[in-house]
């Protein structure tokens, strides 16, 4: 990913208000980030654990979504699940279920799409090796640069249906 500044990342959201974009509350520095091994930049904001955040590129522009975290379900059976985008196993606690307003008039109906992923979005880290779940995992046969596709392949469909009405 190429690196972006505070203003660039505020400015590509797309399914939220200009004033709701101005108080993102940015996950580092952008000089921190280490962009070259980033798909997306993807956060929890530390203010208000509820609020996530995605920024991609996407077609040759930058797109950010705002998303919330669904509480975590109780008494629920199942104990662990696979993120949507990076396809990592987890413990049901280290998954969570995001959804974000879509863009343009279905999102001001409210309008909204989820998917399940890394309840940290270290998806870039996890398929790197970076980051590892408590989870064993099955075998993967995939190059780094067939898992780097697949990731951002799931990313761009997301994107795209949050898009559609745009």
């Amino acid at each position: 990913m190429e690196p972006l500044g505070q203003d660039e990342i505020r400015a590509s959201f797309v399914n939220c208000t200009r004033g709701e974009a101005k108080g993102v509350t940015l996950p580092a520095p952008p000089s921190e980030i280490p962009w070259e091994k980033r798909e997306f930049l993807g956060w929890r904001d530390p203010k208000a654990t509820a609020r996530a955040y995605l920024v991609l590129p996407y077609r040759g522009e930058t797109i950010g979504l705002s998303l919330r975290a669904a509480p975590r379900p109780k008494g629920r059976v199942l104990l662990s699940n696979m993120c949507g985008l990076c396809t990592t196993t987890h413990p049901l606690s280290d998954i969570a279920l995001f959804s974000g307003r879509r863009a343009g008039k279905l999102g001001r109906e409210g309008n909204t799409l989820g998917i399940y992923a890394c309840s940290n979005l270290a998806c870039s880290q996890y398929i790197r090796g970076e980051l590892k779940s408590d989870v064993p995992q099955p075998t993967e046969t995939l190059s780094l640069e067939e898992r780097v596709f697949r990731l951002e392949d799931k990313l761009h469909r997301f994107v795209e249906r949050v898009l559609e009405s745009r």
